[in-house]
């Protein structure tokens, strides 16, 4: 990629945006800033990844030669748009995993992920407008075209396919059955008459649009967070359910004030997460270090929850992100510390990221507390605040004493801490407070009989 070769060099952030991102806030240039080093960072693992094609078994790296021109073609000749592709979260889920098996020998694993080159490749040509013809490879049944959709083909893994772009549409030709046109839309999607087409669902009316992105093999989907086997797309029902959740979250995010509003910004796409047993009420989300941008979720119970969901998780990719640019702390990553949210010892940097999201959660859940109407609604809303805020403030200690903290550390704790003593006004209601001091004392007890020896709380 020529990105960064030409583009400039990323500068670290400045001690205001420190502050304003310990205090889990962040303007506009700052929250650009973070996007902009996490797109060099995307820049620098592509290039990594093509000089690292010969070292794939013959046949997958000549293809792979093909679809690495085709795709720096794109990006030299309509850069904004081929980017939308290569910045794609999930494009940095596949690239870290086939570059890593590049590099380490993975040899046939390596192979059957440079398949995925070739619907990057035209999915960013088509994006950059460009005419070509370029032959892939079937894999698990289908062929994806990142941010656009994907063909279910029914045809096993390594069945040839050409695909042929012209005036703007694309024409997929298999050895059996007749060729599939798609062609774009004037709301940005893409459409085919042919029922083999699977377009990705968008989740409109935030800062820019959201992909629900249940088609593209590359979403990380992690069993520990309790999802079930991933399908090739969501049912109809799903999808309707996923855009109504969206579109009543986005009213409480707005609510839960300006910066749980301008995060939105830093959203590209939600990765559903499917749980086992369909009656299962719980919510479990997660983020994935290399796919900045996206957040894993299922759907949760209640628009708040995905609100809150999404305000936790977009804390995690923005500390990420900071620390790439101001590293804040050189603590070991021995698990050791006592956390309230979780039951196992925790690593320093583990204790920083959930203080952080849970300070976070704690503003919006005030928030909500004090602007939503119904008086149940509030009432959860500040059962929710208290217990964040609360168990914020028992760790703050420990982060504050922290030995190997940098100096930009130092700020963005300090910056941590006085955010938390802004949200201790207004007080909230004295039994929801009673309730949560004596839920974190008691997760410390708790934790202590189990995991005192040779921790720190």
């Amino acid at each position: 990629m020529s990105g960064p070769a030409t583009g400039p060099v990323t500068e670290p952030l400045s001690r205001a945006q420190l502050a304003q991102l310990g205090r889990t806030e962040g303007a506009e240039p700052t929250l650009a800033a973070l996007a902009a080093s996490q797109h060099t960072q995307r820049l620098l693992l592509l290039r990594v990844l093509l000089d690292a094609l010969p070292a794939a078994p013959a046949p997958a790296a000549a293809l792979a030669h093909e679809h690495a021109a085709l795709l720096e073609s794109a990006e030299r000749a309509a850069p904004a748009a081929a980017r939308r592709v290569l910045f794609y979260p999930l494009t940095g889920t596949w690239a870290e995993r086939c570059a890593r098996r590049l590099t380490t020998g993975g040899g046939q694993e390596a192979a059957r992920d440079l398949g995925h080159l070739g619907g990057l490749a035209a999915a960013a040509a088509l994006r950059a407008g460009l005419d070509f013809r370029l032959r892939v490879d079937v894999g698990g049944g289908r062929l994806a075209l990142p941010t656009l959709g994907a063909v279910s083909t029914g045809a096993p893994d390594g069945t040839p396919a050409e695909l042929t772009a012209r005036d703007g549409g694309l024409t997929l030709r298999l050895p059996d059955g007749p060729p599939l046109v798609i062609r774009p839309e004037p709301s940005g999607g893409w459409r085919s008459t042919d029922p083999r087409w699977l377009p990705l669902h968008t989740l409109g009316g935030g800062p820019r649009p959201v992909l629900l992105d249940d088609l593209d093999p590359s979403r990380p989907t992690p069993n520990q967070a309790g999802d079930g086997p991933p399908r090739h797309a969501l049912r109809p029902a799903e999808r309707a359910h996923w855009s109504g959740l969206w579109a009543a979250a986005l009213p409480l995010l707005r609510l839960g004030g300006a910066a749980r509003a301008a995060e939105l910004t830093l959203l590209n796409c939600i990765v559903p997460l499917l749980h086992r047993g369909g009656g299962r009420a719980g919510h479990v989300s997660s983020t994935s270090a290399g796919a900045f941008g996206a957040v894993l979720a299922s759907a949760p119970p209640s628009a708040a929850l995905l609100a809150a969901g999404l305000t936790h998780e977009l804390q995690h990719a923005k500390l990420a992100a900071v620390q790439e640019l101001n590293p804040l702390h050189h603590e070991g990553p021995r698990a050791r510390h006592w956390a309230p949210w979780r039951p196992d010892p925790r690593p320093f940097d583990g204790l920083l990221h959930g203080a952080y999201a849970h300070l976070a959660l704690a503003g919006f859940w005030q928030q909500l507390a004090l602007g939503l109407a119904d008086p149940a609604a509030r009432d959860q809303a500040w059962a929710a605040h208290c217990r964040a805020h609360t168990q914020v403030g028992a760790v703050l200690p420990t982060l504050r004493a922290a030995r190997r903290l940098t100096d930009d550390g130092r700020l963005f704790v300090a910056a941590m801490a006085d955010r938390h003593g802004q949200l201790g006004s207004p007080a909230p209601p004295e039994g929801h407070l009673v309730r949560a001091r004596a839920y974190v004392e008691t997760a410390r007890a708790g934790w202590l009989r189990q995991h005192a020896r040779g921790t720190v709380t």
